[in-house]
């Protein structure tokens, strides 16, 4: 049966574990200059970007051709699917050509159905409900800074229904972490259904409206912007619940008690969801962050495409 990665809730905690060592050791090698590793040669990856991208572009395609491979992205535009072609008639011509298909789908359903219907491994390179790659990098980067997961402490500051907050909570479940999620109440996330979604949890998620008690002893304080993509028609009324309380400033930053790590998946919104001092600060790790995203990706590649 043909495996995919549409969420992390299909990982187990040891093949988590194995994707962040493998991206550990991917980052060694970069920076010992080995960069052309092999593993995809002679295969493509079709990239399908129904959104503008610039960090999964750019890691992505360098990870393929890093590796070896043929990176092929396709804008919506650019393929039959922006003229009403199903995701299924694509999936089954496109998995002839290449031997991955890589997506950043509005819709999570259209990702779905892709996957039901390609007989090569698909990837979420992002939807509306799960960004699995930023969450793999993020938890890369705390490994990296503190040396474990398991016991760590990430306080989430702003929308609790964000697509990598869902990942993030995930993940966090399966490896040991505690997240807390601070938000407005109806941005509250369904925890049952991420418990659900992580299956044996070894971490916990905790919900909290005030932000300067959710970070309080926390490893980590991390936000994502309040308007994502695809939300732009509701602007007005989520900068009215969301500001100032749930923007991450210095004093923010201070409530911790103790040093912390300050994380962002970017693109940032400075002076909204995180103040400009903070993002350029000496917690911010979120160019490491960013630079994460290409080992992630070979790891990922290997994992799902080249040992497949």
């Amino acid at each position: 049966m043909q495996r995919h990665l549409l969420t992390l809730a299909q990982l187990t905690q040891d093949e988590l574990l194995e994707l962040l060592e493998t991206s550990l050791e991917y980052k060694k090698l970069r920076a010992r200059g080995l960069r052309r590793t092999g593993e995809l040669n002679g295969k493509s990856v079709a990239m399908i970007f129904e959104k503008p991208s610039t960090r999964t572009r750019a890691s992505f395609t360098v990870a393929v051709y890093e590796m070896g491979g043929l990176p092929v992205a396709y804008s919506r535009e650019e393929l039959q699917i922006g003229r009403g072609e199903p995701p299924r008639d694509t999936a089954r011509v496109l998995s002839r050509y290449h031997d991955a298909i890589a997506a950043r789908v509005f819709k999570h359903e259209s990702l779905e159905e892709l996957a039901s219907f390609s007989s090569i491994p698909v990837i979420n390179l992002l939807s509306d409900k799960d960004h699995p790659l930023q969450a793999l990098a993020d938890y890369m980067t705390i490994l990296e800074k503190f040396g474990h997961i398991s016991g760590i402490k990430i306080s989430f500051i702003g929308d609790g229904r964000d697509n990598v907050l869902f990942s993030l909570a995930i993940a966090g479940l399966k490896l040991g972490a505690e997240v807390r999620v601070a938000s407005p109440p109806q941005y509250f996330p369904d925890i049952n259904e991420l418990k659900r979604l992580a299956g044996e949890a070894y971490g916990s998620i905790k919900l909290y409206i005030n932000p300067f008690e959710a970070v309080e002893g926390v490893d980590v304080i991390y936000t994502d912007v309040f308007v994502s993509m695809g939300q732009e028609h509701e602007r007005d009324s989520r900068i009215k619940v969301f500001l100032p309380q749930y923007k991450v400033s210095r004093e923010l930053i201070k409530a911790a008690g103790r040093p912390v790590l300050f994380m962002h998946c970017l693109p940032a919104h400075r002076g909204e969801e995180v103040d400009d001092e903070v993002l350029e600060g000496k917690e911010s790790v979120v160019f490491e962050q960013a630079e994460n995203r290409l080992h992630t990706a070979k790891a990922v590649l290997k994992f799902f495409v080249a040992e497949r």
